[in-house]
């Protein structure tokens, strides 16, 4: 398929961006990781914390430009749309986990992996089900409609927690009222464990704020298909980047910004942000005319969901080869190429190296004008 007739090079380098980084943070050689390169352990916040809304405000951002279209279509072929595209993401979320399908038992036989520890949500499920849900806001209610509901829902989540937690800390990883509703819906056997216990990041509840991250990112890129390219524009967008980073920094005083309970401190203060950085990336593209530097961002922009889908099965097969007993193929370049440039050097050049490769996946399918869409 061909990609959208009308595009905005910002938005499009700003999706670019994140699944750049995305990628970067996702596949560090070994445990030796700049800490900016880490999520925070619990409350704060990290530059790689910002790359799941940031790609959910993109997500919203695309949304933008299609939603026009569904104005000829009926009521249930915009659904069958909305729910198609849902299930097709969700599923390939969940088999990105289940992969690669097969392993060794006891006896050393090759059998099926076991539906019953297999993680159920993860980032693909979160997206799909956010995706979803602020599809049909969008379609079904008015613009301040869809504000509204979307700050209700972060106003709600907020009490949820305070009201459903444990004492005297509604907000610890085992006892927020997330981490139950998780438990009792799935069982820890199907939640992720890389916490040294079952926890899920990307639960059920933490879904419905993640929901607003994709409405502002809709409502940002109306706006900028309206008034982005005028300097008005870009100072209300400024400006409201700005009110928003303000406002988190005074929620997070009551309500910790944390990015794994996706509180609605941290959705404001991701919103806040990435106005700010679309923001800057207009004033150097549009305004100064710098776009020689953007075509490598694009790559990635125009094949988003596709290049990550690469990225997570690539790394998995890589895990999976072993050169040596005990000893994966990611450990194997690690310790005998990238570690001689340095602990934390070398696991950056190979995230980076990594990224360069799903890179060129991207820039061969651009230049083929292959455009993988849902």
């Amino acid at each position: 398929m061909t990609p959208p007739k009308q595009r905005f090079l910002a938005l499009d380098v700003f999706r670019g961006m994140t699944i750049c980084f995305m990628i970067i943070v996702n596949t560090s050689g070994s445990q030796f990781t700049y800490s900016p390169l880490e999520h925070a352990r619990w409350n704060g916040f990290t530059p790689t914390d910002l790359v799941f809304p940031s790609f959910l405000f993109a997500v919203g951002n695309a949304m933008s430009f299609v939603m026009s279209r569904w104005d000829a279509l009926r009521q249930s072929q915009v659904l069958a749309k909305i729910f198609k595209r849902t299930l097709i993401i969700f599923l390939c979320g969940f088999l990105l986990y289940w992969f690669p399908f097969f392993e060794y038992n006891d006896a050393h036989h090759l059998v099926l992996s076991p539906f019953s520890h297999t993680r159920i949500m993860g980032v693909l499920q979160r997206i799909a089900l956010a995706y979803c849900l602020a599809s049909l806001l969008i379609y079904y209610f008015k613009p301040g409609t869809v504000i509204a509901v979307s700050i209700s829902i972060l106003l709600l989540y907020w009490a949820f927690l305070l009201i459903g937690g444990d004492a005297p800390d509604p907000y610890s990883m085992t006892g927020n009222l997330g981490y139950k509703i998780d438990v009792w819906l799935m069982g820890k056997d199907h939640m992720y464990h890389g916490e040294h216990l079952a926890f899920e990041p990307e639960g059920w509840l933490s879904t419905l704020p993640a929901v607003v991250n994709v409405t502002f990112g809709y409502m940002v890129g109306k706006f900028l298909q309206e008034k982005g390219k005028t300097f008005e524009g870009l100072a209300k967008l400024l400006l409201l980047g700005f009110a928003f980073i303000v406002i988190a920094y005074f929620w997070d005083l009551s309500f910790p910004i944390n990015k794994k309970l996706w509180t609605s401190s941290f959705v404001i203060y991701t919103v806040g942000l990435d106005c700010v950085i679309i923001s800057a990336i207009i004033y150097v593209v549009d305004f100064l005319g710098k776009t020689r530097w953007t075509k490598f961002f694009t790559v990635f922009g125009k094949n988003p969901l596709f290049i990550y889908l690469v990225s997570e099965v690539g790394s998995s097969v890589l895990n999976l080869i072993q050169p040596q007993p005990d000893q994966d193929l990611v450990s194997w370049l690690y310790n005998n190429i990238y570690r001689h440039a340095g602990l934390y050097f070398g696991s950056l050049l190979f995230a980076i190296s990594w990224m360069l490769f799903c890179w060129l996946v991207g820039f061969y399918l651009d230049k083929k004008k292959i455009y993988v869409r849902v």
